[in-house]
């Protein structure tokens, strides 16, 4: 269909693919460097920068009044960033949040949230200003440190990036999400970050790079607003920080307080960063609720500003850590940190870097500001010597410069020919109030222009000597390490550890284990009930279902399951629903394809072995802990051809395989003869000229065969099996006398004497 192009403009085709690619890139950059990444120099995402800027325009200095932070917001997004308010409150919230925050940016007053994961109050009762923090960032804006560019209106400027006098990226670190990547960084100690910047300024230039060894002599791990305890190795921290992508174990601060009686409880005063405690404290509370804590009797939330929860184990006897050890493994106690330094560089390109990276490329962003406030400063003395001059000129006859002003239509040539001065000159001696002209003292004029004028020599020098850059900055980043390393926000807060070693055996001791006897029926509807049934004839099933197993088992197993298509799984007890209806399918924990049927349920042998066999007579021997999977699609562990599907999944309890054909031809070999597998087709058992596999069954051949007979009253039992015994993959010979007419081995009842 034609389309009819706008007046004075014309229509040019374009590929759909080729405008979406066009589009969704540059939606994708736009996202990356103006919304989720941060800037590898000042630590801040454009929301960020702009709403400091704003609250540095309002003058909301540290020792300024508060203000309203929904005027705060209203400049926000009026002047610098377009969006909805709720996005910029909710930065200006984190900013604040001492807990989200190593080192806040902003001093707020009112309810800002909590730990427990609380909301703050709406923007119209909460005030706010900037901290020393922020001034720091902000610190010479105004002396041309940084690029300025226009707003998206163009009716204000706003900075490109923050002059940044505090290193925020790795002290307060950062985390967002963007099309394709995202970031990571967790907070750091800031004292021990001017350590590192002074080290790596204070190297001679022509030394090789910092490893990082060197650099963690100073910044040992991430240092996390909410404390804790880091328990990686240090290797495990020095590979992350060398390639800058990894993951860090952080666990709770507790210690143990002593009661009457030989009794103790825990208390935890501090959890990882990131984790609401009112969440924790739910999960702690399900966790006990479905006895998956044996080694807890109570739990109780004791907080007030500062976090108190206390853990009441169930016996005195059981040690503290091994309580503790038991809740890391199963709640968010114990959480993973993950760092992925994924940043935007000088010129707003995304890629990793590790720690020496970041640290470097701050050291050349103060650099280059040091630089351009080195020039406004020079700019600013050259224009007041110049000034100077003018007034030392004049000193001499003030009476005479009166005189000109007061009788001269045009005076300001005739004191630029009288006085020899330029127009600017000129102009300043005409400004000057007359109430200056007391403050005109030749001594004063001249100290002041001595001062100047040293200070000019002395920016000159460091204009021209990087050497000398380096080592002003260096000095700089020494008196940060003291200024951060007081007060307190100075001392470090997550101590650096490890996790205890704890023998696995004692684990496992405290589980509660109880009988179950698991009913599954032959639709696979799935149930467990408390203690071993007996008698299970009063079970009941759905209309048109039947008992297919009956297993006793503990409440801390779990169950092997194998399918006819070849597929293993394992399904833990405690997770079958149990009662006494008819329970639920099978399929809510294992997916079984359509059409394929269960073939075995038994209790999982960690070092026990299975003997697997299709129907056309092939099979191996796989050890249950290398078949079983804990997943709802379970492994594939028999590699079946296209007519052919598995019959046989039975324990290897003998020295010997007995298999039997639906041509009534039994053959016994050894178990030695059949190969051990994790996965595929197996070896040929029994040869058959008309048949298939029928059934298999393992036994020691010293003890005979032996099965009840059709009337059930007697049981036969073929002591010498000698005729049978064969290789694998002969064709045997017919089954003894008696034998089952359905080619199927059966157990005998444990109550017979084989008579």
């Amino acid at each position: 269909m034609a389309v009819a192009a706008p007046a004075g403009g014309s229509v040019v085709p374009i590929e759909l693919k080729t405008a979406l690619s066009e589009r969704y890139l540059a939606y994708a950059l736009s996202t990356i460097t103006s919304r989720s990444l941060p800037d590898v120099r000042d630590g801040l995402k454009p929301v960020q920068r702009r709403l400091l800027y704003a609250m540095l325009q309002l003058r909301l200095d540290p020792a300024s009044a508060y203000k309203k932070c929904a005027r705060v917001v209203g400049d926000v997004i009026g002047k610098y960033h377009p969006h909805g308010d709720v996005a910029v409150y909710d930065t200006l919230v984190r900013l604040a949040q001492g807990f989200s925050q190593r080192y806040p940016l902003v001093d707020g007053q009112g309810n800002f949230g909590n730990i427990d994961g609380d909301n703050a109050a709406a923007m119209r009762y909460t005030e706010s200003r900037l901290t020393a923090v922020a001034a720091a960032l902000l610190e010479g804006i105004d002396e041309d440190t940084v690029d300025f560019r226009a707003t998206y209106d163009g009716s204000e400027d706003e900075p490109v990036v923050l002059p940044a006098a505090f290193p925020n990226l790795l002290a307060n670190g950062s985390a967002g999400i963007a099309v394709g990547m995202a970031t990571s960084i967790p907070p750091h100690n800031a004292a021990e970050l001017f350590g590192a910047l002074a080290f790596l300024l204070e190297r001679p230039a022509d030394a090789p790079p910092a490893s990082v060894d060197e650099l963690m002599a100073f910044v040992r791990g991430p240092d996390l607003p909410t404390g804790g305890v880091l328990i990686e190795p240090p290797a495990v921290i020095a590979e992350a920080y060398a390639t800058g992508r990894g993951a860090l174990r952080v666990r709770a601060r507790w210690s143990v307080e002593k009661l009457a009686h030989g009794q103790y409880q825990i208390i935890v005063t501090e959890i990882p960063y990131q984790v609401q405690k009112a969440r924790l404290i739910e999960r702690l509370a399900e966790l006990l609720a479905a006895k998956k804590l044996p080694l807890l009797a109570d739990l109780r939330d004791e907080s007030s500003e500062d976090i108190r929860l206390v853990l009441v184990p169930r016996s005195r006897g059981v040690p503290a850590e091994l309580v503790m050890e038991q809740l890391f493994r199963q709640s968010e106690l114990e959480s993973r940190l993950s760092l992925n330094m994924n940043v935007l560089d000088a010129q707003g390109v995304p890629r990793v870097m590790g720690l020496l990276e970041l640290l470097e490329a701050f050291i050349a962003h103060r650099l280059d500001v040091l630089v351009r406030r080195s020039r406004f400063r020079l700019g600013k003395i050259d224009d007041r010597l110049e000034i100077l001059e003018a007034y030392l000129k004049i000193f001499l006859d003030i009476d005479k410069v009166i005189r000109i002003i007061r009788e001269e239509d045009e005076p300001k040539p005739v004191l630029m020919a009288t006085f020899e001065l330029n127009e600017r000159q000129a102009e300043a001696v005409l400004n000057l109030r007359l109430r200056n002209l007391r403050r005109l003292e030749e001594m004063a004029l001249e100290k002041e222009r001595k001062a100047l004028a040293k200070e000019r020599r002395e920016l000159t020098a460091l204009l021209a000597d990087p050497e000398k850059r380096r080592a002003t900055l260096a000095a700089a980043m020494r008196d940060g390490a003291e200024t951060w390393g007081q007060g307190p926000l100075g001392p470090r807060r997550t101590e650096l550890g490890a996790a205890p070693v704890l023998d696995p055996a004692l684990m496992e001791l405290p589980v509660e284990r109880y009988p179950v006897t698991v009913f599954c029926s032959a639709k696979g509807w799935v149930r467990t009930v408390r203690g071993h049934q007996g008698d299970t004839s009063e079970a009941k099933y759905k209309d048109g279902d039947a008992e297919r197993f009956v297993i006793p088992a503990q409440s801390s197993d779990k169950l092997l399951a194998v399918a006819t298509d070849g597929r293993c799984y394992l399904v833990p007890v405690e997770k079958l629903p149990s009662g006494r209806g008819q329970g639920e399918p099978l399929s809510i924990l294992i997916d079984l394809a359509k059409g394929v049927d269960l073939l075995t349920l038994l209790v999982h042998r960690p070092d026990g072995r299975v003997a697997l066999a299709t129907r056309n007579g092939r099979g191996f021997v796989a050890r249950e802990s290398e078949i079983a999977a804990q997943t709802r699609g379970g492994k594939q562990v028999v590699n079946l051809e296209t007519d052919d599907r598995l019959v046989i999944a039975t324990p290897v309890t003998g020295d010997h395989v007995a298999v039997i054909g639906t041509n009534n031809r039994l053959l016994i070999f050894p178990v030695a003869d059949l190969p051990e597998m994790s996965r595929g087709r197996g070896v040929l058992l029994q040869r058959y000229k008309d048949g298939k596999l029928s059934d298999l069954v393992t036994l020691d051949v010293a003890d005979g065969l032996a099965w009840p007979m059709a009337s059930g009253n007697r049981i036969r039992h073929e002591k010498d099996l000698t005729p049978w015994v064969g290789k694998r993959g002969q064709a045997g010979r017919n089954a003894p006398s008696g034998f089952p007419r359905d080619q199927k081995f059966r157990p005998v009842p444990a109550e017979d004497d084989k008579g």
